[in-house]
Protein backbone atom coordinates (compact mmCIF):
# COMPACT_ATOMS: atom_id res chain seq x y z
CA UNK A 1 0.00 0.00 0.00
CA UNK A 2 1.51 3.28 -0.56
CA UNK A 3 0.33 6.21 1.30
CA UNK A 4 -1.27 9.11 -0.10
CA UNK A 5 1.26 12.20 -0.88
CA UNK A 6 0.30 15.07 1.76
CA UNK A 7 -0.96 17.98 0.58
CA UNK A 8 0.10 21.42 0.97
CA UNK A 9 -1.21 25.02 -0.67
CA UNK A 10 2.15 26.49 -1.17
CA UNK A 11 5.49 23.90 -1.41
CA UNK A 12 9.12 25.86 -1.63
CA UNK A 13 11.58 22.85 -2.63
CA UNK A 14 15.24 23.06 -2.01
CA UNK A 15 15.74 25.96 0.21
CA UNK A 16 18.46 27.05 2.29
CA UNK A 17 16.55 27.75 5.54
CA UNK A 18 17.52 30.43 7.99
CA UNK A 19 15.28 29.51 10.40
CA UNK A 20 15.24 33.14 12.74
CA UNK A 21 16.79 31.12 15.72
CA UNK A 22 20.74 32.40 14.97
CA UNK A 23 21.50 28.57 13.90
CA UNK A 24 23.39 27.83 11.11
CA UNK A 25 21.25 27.42 7.54
CA UNK A 26 20.24 24.15 6.51
CA UNK A 27 18.62 22.81 2.95
CA UNK A 28 15.04 22.10 3.99
CA UNK A 29 11.68 22.18 1.84
CA UNK A 30 8.88 24.12 3.78
CA UNK A 31 5.04 23.38 3.22
CA UNK A 32 2.58 26.04 3.79
CA UNK A 33 -1.10 25.31 4.10
CA UNK A 34 -3.85 28.06 4.74
CA UNK A 35 -1.71 30.83 7.03
CA UNK A 36 0.50 28.30 8.57
CA UNK A 37 4.07 26.25 7.75
CA UNK A 38 2.40 22.73 8.11
CA UNK A 39 5.92 20.80 7.30
CA UNK A 40 9.56 21.56 7.13
CA UNK A 41 12.07 19.00 6.06
CA UNK A 42 12.54 16.26 2.84
CA UNK A 43 8.99 17.12 1.14
CA UNK A 44 9.57 15.34 -1.73
CA UNK A 45 6.43 12.97 -1.53
CA UNK A 46 4.15 16.10 -1.02
CA UNK A 47 1.91 17.07 -3.92
CA UNK A 48 0.85 21.59 -3.69
CA UNK A 49 -1.30 23.51 -5.96
CA UNK A 50 1.75 26.29 -6.34
CA UNK A 51 5.65 24.86 -6.24
CA UNK A 52 8.13 27.55 -5.72
CA UNK A 53 11.97 25.76 -6.73
CA UNK A 54 14.00 27.67 -4.42
CA UNK A 55 17.49 26.62 -6.03
CA UNK A 56 18.84 27.05 -3.29
CA UNK A 57 18.35 30.64 -2.23
CA UNK A 58 17.72 31.42 1.34
CA UNK A 59 13.82 31.37 2.78
CA UNK A 60 13.85 33.50 6.32
CA UNK A 61 11.03 34.60 8.86
CA UNK A 62 9.60 37.40 7.65
CA UNK A 63 11.31 40.17 8.74
CA UNK A 64 9.90 42.18 11.42
CA UNK A 65 10.36 46.15 11.47
CA UNK A 66 10.53 46.83 15.26
CA UNK A 67 10.99 50.68 15.18
CA UNK A 68 8.43 52.32 12.69
CA UNK A 69 6.03 54.98 12.51
CA UNK A 70 3.82 53.59 10.28
CA UNK A 71 1.04 54.07 12.34
CA UNK A 72 -1.76 55.83 9.67
CA UNK A 73 0.32 54.80 6.42
CA UNK A 74 -0.16 51.52 6.90
CA UNK A 75 -4.50 52.01 6.77
CA UNK A 76 -4.00 55.15 4.04
CA UNK A 77 -1.51 52.98 1.81
CA UNK A 78 -2.41 49.38 3.10
CA UNK A 79 -0.43 48.00 0.25
CA UNK A 80 2.64 48.88 2.20
CA UNK A 81 5.41 48.77 -0.62
CA UNK A 82 8.10 50.09 0.98
CA UNK A 83 8.14 47.78 3.58
CA UNK A 84 6.71 44.41 2.10
CA UNK A 85 9.23 45.09 -1.09
CA UNK A 86 12.19 44.54 1.62
CA UNK A 87 10.52 41.16 2.85
CA UNK A 88 9.19 42.85 6.39
CA UNK A 89 6.36 41.29 7.16
CA UNK A 90 5.38 42.96 10.58
CA UNK A 91 5.65 46.30 11.03
CA UNK A 92 5.90 47.78 15.12
CA UNK A 93 3.83 51.02 15.25
CA UNK A 94 3.87 53.78 17.99
CA UNK A 95 7.15 54.42 18.82
CA UNK A 96 9.06 57.70 20.40
CA UNK A 97 5.94 57.84 22.15
CA UNK A 98 3.96 58.75 19.35
CA UNK A 99 1.56 57.21 17.73
CA UNK A 100 -1.60 56.79 16.42
CA UNK A 101 -4.11 55.80 19.44
CA UNK A 102 -5.51 56.19 21.84
CA UNK A 103 -5.39 60.48 20.23
CA UNK A 104 -8.21 62.94 20.58
CA UNK A 105 -6.47 66.27 19.76
CA UNK A 106 -6.93 69.86 20.54
CA UNK A 107 -5.45 71.23 17.55
CA UNK A 108 -2.66 70.74 15.06
CA UNK A 109 -0.60 67.43 15.98
CA UNK A 110 2.32 68.49 18.25
CA UNK A 111 5.67 67.97 17.47
CA UNK A 112 6.91 65.17 16.57
CA UNK A 113 3.22 63.84 16.58
CA UNK A 114 2.76 65.60 13.02
CA UNK A 115 5.03 62.72 11.25
CA UNK A 116 2.33 60.35 11.23
CA UNK A 117 0.21 62.97 9.19
CA UNK A 118 -2.01 66.40 9.70
CA UNK A 119 -4.40 66.70 11.87
CA UNK A 120 -6.88 64.61 10.13
CA UNK A 121 -4.79 61.68 10.86
CA UNK A 122 -5.44 61.15 13.85
CA UNK A 123 -9.27 59.43 14.18
CA UNK A 124 -8.66 56.82 16.54
CA UNK A 125 -9.61 58.08 20.26
CA UNK A 126 -9.39 54.61 21.55
CA UNK A 127 -6.89 52.02 20.59
CA UNK A 128 -9.50 49.56 19.99
CA UNK A 129 -10.79 51.67 17.43
CA UNK A 130 -7.12 51.55 16.21
CA UNK A 131 -7.07 48.00 15.86
CA UNK A 132 -10.62 47.54 14.26
CA UNK A 133 -9.25 50.17 11.67
CA UNK A 134 -5.72 48.51 10.94
CA UNK A 135 -8.23 45.42 10.56
CA UNK A 136 -10.42 47.11 8.09
CA UNK A 137 -8.33 48.74 6.05
CA UNK A 138 -6.33 44.56 5.67
CA UNK A 139 -2.83 45.80 5.18
CA UNK A 140 -0.15 43.67 2.87
CA UNK A 141 1.60 43.51 6.54
CA UNK A 142 1.04 42.67 10.25
CA UNK A 143 1.06 45.45 12.26
CA UNK A 144 1.54 45.55 16.46
CA UNK A 145 1.40 48.68 18.17
CA UNK A 146 2.66 50.58 21.37
CA UNK A 147 1.39 53.13 22.76
CA UNK A 148 2.81 56.30 22.99
CA UNK A 149 3.69 58.77 25.85
CA UNK A 150 3.28 62.23 24.26
CA UNK A 151 0.55 60.95 22.73
CA UNK A 152 -0.94 60.28 25.75
CA UNK A 153 0.54 63.86 27.35
CA UNK A 154 -1.64 65.46 24.16
CA UNK A 155 -4.79 64.23 25.37
CA UNK A 156 -4.81 65.24 28.78
CA UNK A 157 -2.74 68.26 29.19
CA UNK A 158 -3.53 71.48 28.17
CA UNK A 159 0.94 72.42 26.86
CA UNK A 160 3.67 70.22 27.02
CA UNK A 161 6.34 72.09 28.59
CA UNK A 162 5.86 71.25 31.81
CA UNK A 163 5.07 67.80 34.48
CA UNK A 164 1.84 66.47 34.52
CA UNK A 165 -0.52 66.30 37.60
CA UNK A 166 -1.08 63.48 39.68
CA UNK A 167 -4.49 63.18 38.15
CA UNK A 168 -3.58 64.01 34.51
CA UNK A 169 -1.16 60.64 34.82
CA UNK A 170 -4.02 58.76 36.06
CA UNK A 171 -6.04 59.59 32.96
CA UNK A 172 -3.03 58.50 30.55
CA UNK A 173 -3.18 55.58 32.84
CA UNK A 174 -6.95 54.52 32.15
CA UNK A 175 -6.07 54.69 28.51
CA UNK A 176 -2.21 52.74 28.64
CA UNK A 177 -5.03 49.73 30.61
CA UNK A 178 -7.70 49.98 27.79
CA UNK A 179 -4.78 50.12 25.36
CA UNK A 180 -3.20 46.89 26.91
CA UNK A 181 -6.47 44.90 27.54
CA UNK A 182 -6.87 45.25 23.51
CA UNK A 183 -3.16 43.93 23.09
CA UNK A 184 -0.87 46.87 22.69
CA UNK A 185 2.61 45.79 23.00
CA UNK A 186 3.73 48.17 25.65
CA UNK A 187 4.79 51.72 26.01
CA UNK A 188 6.95 54.18 24.12
CA UNK A 189 8.28 57.12 24.77
CA UNK A 190 10.21 60.12 23.10
CA UNK A 191 12.09 62.45 25.65
CA UNK A 192 14.43 63.82 23.39
CA UNK A 193 11.40 65.93 22.18
CA UNK A 194 10.11 69.29 23.15
CA UNK A 195 6.42 67.83 24.01
CA UNK A 196 7.63 64.92 26.50
CA UNK A 197 11.06 66.49 27.44
CA UNK A 198 9.51 68.38 30.68
CA UNK A 199 8.30 65.04 31.98
CA UNK A 200 10.36 63.82 34.63
CA UNK A 201 11.19 60.50 35.40
CA UNK A 202 8.74 59.66 38.12
CA UNK A 203 6.13 60.67 35.33
CA UNK A 204 7.07 58.11 32.85
CA UNK A 205 7.87 55.62 35.69
CA UNK A 206 4.38 56.07 37.56
CA UNK A 207 2.50 55.55 33.18
CA UNK A 208 4.45 52.35 33.27
CA UNK A 209 3.60 50.32 36.81
CA UNK A 210 0.32 48.99 35.06
CA UNK A 211 3.16 47.54 32.14
CA UNK A 212 4.56 44.75 34.21
CA UNK A 213 0.80 42.94 34.78
CA UNK A 214 0.01 42.71 31.30
CA UNK A 215 3.39 41.15 30.11
CA UNK A 216 4.26 44.11 28.13
CA UNK A 217 7.38 46.42 27.98
CA UNK A 218 9.06 50.05 27.86
CA UNK A 219 10.84 51.01 24.49
CA UNK A 220 12.53 54.63 24.74
CA UNK A 221 13.84 57.18 22.23
CA UNK A 222 16.07 58.34 25.44
CA UNK A 223 16.00 61.61 26.83
CA UNK A 224 19.92 62.54 24.75
CA UNK A 225 21.46 60.55 22.30
CA UNK A 226 24.35 63.30 22.52
CA UNK A 227 26.76 63.88 25.31
CA UNK A 228 24.14 63.05 28.38
CA UNK A 229 23.88 59.71 26.36
CA UNK A 230 25.04 57.19 29.53
CA UNK A 231 22.53 59.35 31.95
CA UNK A 232 19.36 58.99 29.69
CA UNK A 233 19.96 55.27 29.55
CA UNK A 234 20.19 54.97 32.88
CA UNK A 235 16.96 56.62 32.89
CA UNK A 236 15.63 54.32 30.75
CA UNK A 237 16.81 51.64 32.75
CA UNK A 238 15.86 53.11 36.38
CA UNK A 239 11.93 53.09 34.49
CA UNK A 240 12.60 49.40 33.75
CA UNK A 241 13.42 48.28 37.39
CA UNK A 242 10.98 50.42 38.91
CA UNK A 243 8.08 49.12 36.55
CA UNK A 244 9.80 45.68 36.58
CA UNK A 245 9.46 45.20 33.22
CA UNK A 246 12.00 44.96 29.77
CA UNK A 247 13.68 47.63 28.56
CA UNK A 248 14.06 48.60 24.61
CA UNK A 249 16.39 51.44 23.49
CA UNK A 250 15.04 52.79 20.46
CA UNK A 251 17.64 53.38 17.08
CA UNK A 252 20.90 53.52 19.41
CA UNK A 253 23.27 56.09 18.30
CA UNK A 254 25.95 58.14 19.50
CA UNK A 255 24.72 61.49 17.99
CA UNK A 256 26.95 64.77 17.23
CA UNK A 257 31.00 64.21 16.40
CA UNK A 258 31.60 64.95 19.91
CA UNK A 259 30.68 61.64 20.90
CA UNK A 260 32.11 59.31 17.65
CA UNK A 261 33.80 56.41 19.19
CA UNK A 262 31.77 56.38 22.87
CA UNK A 263 29.33 53.34 21.47
CA UNK A 264 31.93 51.58 23.29
CA UNK A 265 31.28 52.95 26.75
CA UNK A 266 27.45 52.56 25.55
CA UNK A 267 27.59 49.39 24.98
CA UNK A 268 29.26 48.48 28.21
CA UNK A 269 26.95 50.25 30.13
CA UNK A 270 24.53 47.80 28.10
CA UNK A 271 26.27 44.81 29.15
CA UNK A 272 26.48 45.59 32.99
CA UNK A 273 22.65 46.83 32.68
CA UNK A 274 21.67 43.15 30.86
CA UNK A 275 23.44 41.14 33.99
CA UNK A 276 20.73 42.93 36.04
CA UNK A 277 17.68 43.29 34.02
CA UNK A 278 16.44 42.91 30.54
CA UNK A 279 17.18 45.80 28.04
CA UNK A 280 17.81 45.45 24.35
CA UNK A 281 18.03 48.04 21.79
CA UNK A 282 17.47 48.38 17.67
CA UNK A 283 19.25 50.02 15.32
CA UNK A 284 19.06 51.30 11.75
CA UNK A 285 22.47 50.74 9.59
CA UNK A 286 22.52 54.60 8.18
CA UNK A 287 25.33 57.00 9.70
CA UNK A 288 22.45 59.96 9.06
CA UNK A 289 19.41 59.81 11.07
CA UNK A 290 16.33 61.79 10.43
CA UNK A 291 13.22 63.76 12.33
CA UNK A 292 11.28 66.97 12.61
CA UNK A 293 13.70 70.03 11.79
CA UNK A 294 14.83 70.49 15.89
CA UNK A 295 16.54 73.49 16.87
CA UNK A 296 18.31 71.56 19.28
CA UNK A 297 20.17 70.11 16.53
CA UNK A 298 21.35 72.96 14.27
CA UNK A 299 24.30 73.43 15.91
CA UNK A 300 26.70 73.92 12.97
CA UNK A 301 28.64 71.24 13.35
CA UNK A 302 26.92 68.86 11.18
CA UNK A 303 25.84 69.46 7.78
CA UNK A 304 21.47 69.08 7.69
CA UNK A 305 19.59 68.59 4.66
CA UNK A 306 15.64 69.42 4.88
CA UNK A 307 13.45 66.94 3.27
CA UNK A 308 10.62 68.99 3.76
CA UNK A 309 8.82 72.89 4.66
CA UNK A 310 5.57 73.85 5.39
CA UNK A 311 6.07 77.38 4.93
CA UNK A 312 8.47 76.82 1.92
CA UNK A 313 8.28 73.73 0.34
CA UNK A 314 10.99 74.33 -2.02
CA UNK A 315 13.07 73.62 0.79
CA UNK A 316 13.64 70.21 0.29
CA UNK A 317 16.22 68.27 -1.05
CA UNK A 318 18.56 71.47 -0.09
CA UNK A 319 21.18 71.62 2.49
CA UNK A 320 20.14 74.28 5.79
CA UNK A 321 23.96 75.78 5.39
CA UNK A 322 22.84 76.79 1.58
CA UNK A 323 19.36 78.34 2.57
CA UNK A 324 21.05 80.09 5.41
CA UNK A 325 23.49 81.87 2.94
CA UNK A 326 21.03 82.43 0.58
CA UNK A 327 18.74 84.17 2.53
CA UNK A 328 21.58 86.04 4.65
CA UNK A 329 20.15 84.94 8.03
CA UNK A 330 22.23 82.24 10.65
CA UNK A 331 21.71 78.64 10.50
CA UNK A 332 19.11 78.99 13.59
CA UNK A 333 17.21 81.63 11.61
CA UNK A 334 16.89 80.13 9.09
CA UNK A 335 15.81 76.82 10.78
CA UNK A 336 12.86 78.64 12.72
CA UNK A 337 11.73 80.11 9.40
CA UNK A 338 11.54 76.98 7.58
CA UNK A 339 9.56 75.03 11.06
CA UNK A 340 7.47 73.01 10.40
CA UNK A 341 9.98 71.05 8.87
CA UNK A 342 11.83 67.76 8.42
CA UNK A 343 15.32 66.74 8.49
CA UNK A 344 18.25 64.31 7.43
CA UNK A 345 21.24 64.73 9.87
CA UNK A 346 25.02 63.66 9.45
CA UNK A 347 25.63 63.27 13.00
CA UNK A 348 27.11 59.22 13.83
CA UNK A 349 30.00 57.64 12.66
CA UNK A 350 30.53 54.05 10.82
CA UNK A 351 32.04 52.55 13.17
CA UNK A 352 29.44 53.12 16.00
CA UNK A 353 26.89 52.33 13.17
CA UNK A 354 28.88 48.65 12.84
CA UNK A 355 29.70 48.27 16.69
CA UNK A 356 26.02 48.66 17.87
CA UNK A 357 24.44 46.89 14.56
CA UNK A 358 26.88 43.50 15.27
CA UNK A 359 26.26 43.81 19.08
CA UNK A 360 24.20 40.81 20.33
CA UNK A 361 21.81 42.69 22.16
CA UNK A 362 20.54 44.79 18.52
CA UNK A 363 17.62 44.06 16.31
CA UNK A 364 16.63 45.80 13.17
CA UNK A 365 14.34 48.92 12.89
CA UNK A 366 13.95 51.47 10.19
CA UNK A 367 13.12 54.40 11.56
CA UNK A 368 11.49 55.07 8.49
CA UNK A 369 9.10 57.89 7.68
CA UNK A 370 6.59 56.90 5.55
CA UNK A 371 4.57 60.19 5.27
CA UNK A 372 7.97 62.50 4.39
CA UNK A 373 7.99 63.42 0.86
CA UNK A 374 11.76 62.79 0.72
CA UNK A 375 12.69 60.16 3.32
CA UNK A 376 15.99 58.88 4.68
CA UNK A 377 16.61 55.58 2.61
CA UNK A 378 16.23 53.63 5.87
CA UNK A 379 12.27 53.46 4.61
CA UNK A 380 12.92 51.57 1.72
CA UNK A 381 16.40 49.97 2.33
CA UNK A 382 16.82 49.14 5.83
CA UNK A 383 16.64 44.95 5.71
CA UNK A 384 18.26 44.25 2.90
CA UNK A 385 21.12 46.83 3.65
CA UNK A 386 22.18 44.85 6.49
CA UNK A 387 21.99 41.26 4.48
CA UNK A 388 23.71 42.56 1.44
CA UNK A 389 25.92 45.53 2.27
CA UNK A 390 26.76 44.74 6.01
CA UNK A 391 26.15 41.08 6.26
CA UNK A 392 27.60 39.83 2.97
CA UNK A 393 30.13 42.66 1.75
CA UNK A 394 31.49 44.26 4.86
CA UNK A 395 31.18 40.64 6.38
CA UNK A 396 30.23 42.55 10.15
CA UNK A 397 28.36 39.36 11.14
CA UNK A 398 26.99 36.11 9.66
CA UNK A 399 23.69 35.83 7.53
CA UNK A 400 22.32 33.50 10.22
CA UNK A 401 23.07 36.29 12.70
CA UNK A 402 21.80 39.00 10.93
CA UNK A 403 18.10 37.32 10.06
CA UNK A 404 18.17 36.59 13.69
CA UNK A 405 18.43 40.00 14.74
CA UNK A 406 15.37 40.86 12.19
CA UNK A 407 13.52 37.72 13.56
CA UNK A 408 13.26 35.22 15.65
CA UNK A 409 14.87 37.99 18.32
CA UNK A 410 12.76 40.55 17.79
CA UNK A 411 9.29 38.01 17.77
CA UNK A 412 10.36 36.90 21.69
CA UNK A 413 10.66 39.72 22.47
CA UNK A 414 8.32 41.98 21.82
CA UNK A 415 6.03 38.80 22.34
CA UNK A 416 4.24 38.08 19.11
CA UNK A 417 3.15 34.61 19.14
CA UNK A 418 4.17 32.02 16.35
CA UNK A 419 6.24 34.43 14.47
CA UNK A 420 9.99 35.43 13.58
CA UNK A 421 10.90 31.56 13.54
CA UNK A 422 10.06 28.66 11.00
CA UNK A 423 8.59 25.84 12.67
CA UNK A 424 5.83 23.72 12.04
CA UNK A 425 2.62 25.55 13.34
CA UNK A 426 4.00 29.19 13.47
CA UNK A 427 2.55 31.99 11.33
CA UNK A 428 3.99 31.13 7.62
CA UNK A 429 5.49 35.19 6.94
CA UNK A 430 8.07 34.10 4.90
CA UNK A 431 10.94 35.72 2.78
CA UNK A 432 12.66 34.25 -0.13
CA UNK A 433 16.08 36.02 -1.15
CA UNK A 434 19.05 35.39 -3.16
CA UNK A 435 21.98 36.04 -0.65
CA UNK A 436 24.66 37.06 -3.39
CA UNK A 437 22.12 39.71 -5.10
CA UNK A 438 20.56 41.09 -2.14
CA UNK A 439 21.15 44.71 -1.93
CA UNK A 440 19.37 48.02 -0.95
CA UNK A 441 19.10 50.37 -3.89
CA UNK A 442 17.55 53.26 -2.01
CA UNK A 443 19.60 56.56 -2.05
CA UNK A 444 19.73 59.98 -0.29
CA UNK A 445 18.76 61.56 -3.82
CA UNK A 446 16.39 58.82 -4.83
CA UNK A 447 15.21 57.37 -1.22
CA UNK A 448 11.40 55.71 -2.76
CA UNK A 449 13.41 52.51 -5.03
CA UNK A 450 12.61 49.02 -4.17
CA UNK A 451 15.60 46.60 -3.14
CA UNK A 452 16.94 44.00 -5.52
CA UNK A 453 17.39 40.30 -4.70
CA UNK A 454 13.81 39.71 -2.40
CA UNK A 455 12.54 37.66 -4.20
CA UNK A 456 9.10 36.52 -3.10
CA UNK A 457 7.39 37.32 0.27
CA UNK A 458 4.17 35.51 2.45
CA UNK A 459 2.22 37.22 4.99
CA UNK A 460 0.06 34.73 6.85
CA UNK A 461 0.40 31.97 3.97
CA UNK A 462 -0.38 34.23 1.53
CA UNK A 463 1.94 35.41 -1.40
CA UNK A 464 2.19 39.07 -1.25
CA UNK A 465 4.98 40.07 -3.51
CA UNK A 466 7.48 38.38 -6.01
CA UNK A 467 10.34 39.64 -8.38
CA UNK A 468 9.96 43.17 -7.66
CA UNK A 469 6.31 43.75 -7.70
CA UNK A 470 3.27 43.33 -5.56
CA UNK A 471 0.99 40.50 -5.90
CA UNK A 472 -2.21 42.69 -4.92
CA UNK A 473 -3.14 40.58 -2.08
CA UNK A 474 -3.41 41.63 1.28
CA UNK A 475 -3.30 39.34 4.08
CA UNK A 476 -1.95 41.21 7.15
CA UNK A 477 -3.67 41.77 10.10
CA UNK A 478 -3.38 43.66 13.93
CA UNK A 479 -1.14 41.51 15.80
CA UNK A 480 -1.70 41.58 19.64
CA UNK A 481 0.53 41.37 22.49
CA UNK A 482 1.03 37.69 22.49
CA UNK A 483 0.65 35.71 26.03
CA UNK A 484 3.69 35.49 26.90
CA UNK A 485 4.96 38.96 26.34
CA UNK A 486 8.39 40.49 26.61
CA UNK A 487 10.79 37.99 26.85
CA UNK A 488 9.50 34.09 28.47
CA UNK A 489 12.60 32.80 26.03
CA UNK A 490 11.21 29.23 25.23
CA UNK A 491 11.97 27.65 22.49
CA UNK A 492 9.45 25.47 20.32
CA UNK A 493 10.18 22.41 22.00
CA UNK A 494 9.90 24.23 26.04
CA UNK A 495 12.87 24.09 26.67
CA UNK A 496 14.11 27.91 28.15
CA UNK A 497 16.62 29.45 25.50
CA UNK A 498 19.95 31.59 26.41
CA UNK A 499 19.79 35.18 27.43
CA UNK A 500 17.65 36.71 25.37
CA UNK A 501 18.17 40.69 26.09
Amino acid sequence: MHSHPEAADTLIYGATLYDGTGKPPVVRDVAIRGEKIAAVGNLSNWIAEEIIEADGRALAPGFIDVHTHDDTYAIREPQMLPKLSQGVTTVIVGNCGISASPVTLRGDPPDPMNLLGERESFRYPTFGAYVDAVNAARPAVNVAALVGHTALRSNHMDRLDRAATREEIEAMRVQLIEALEHGALGLSSGLAYASAFEAPTEEVMALAEPLAQAGALYATHMRSEFDAILDAFDEACRIGRHARVPVIVSHLKCAGPRNWGRSIEVLAALERARSAQRVGCDCYPYDRSSTTLDLKQVTGDIEITVTWSTPHPEASGKRLSAIASEWGVTLQEAAARLRPAGAVYHNMSEDDVRRILAHPATMVGSDGLPNDPLPHPRLWGTFPRVLGYYARDAELLPLEEAVHKMTGLSARRFGLDKRGEIHVGYHADLVLFDPARVRDAATFENPCQVADGIDAVWVNGVLSYRERAPSGARAGRFVPRGAKAAGDARDPSGEPVGELY
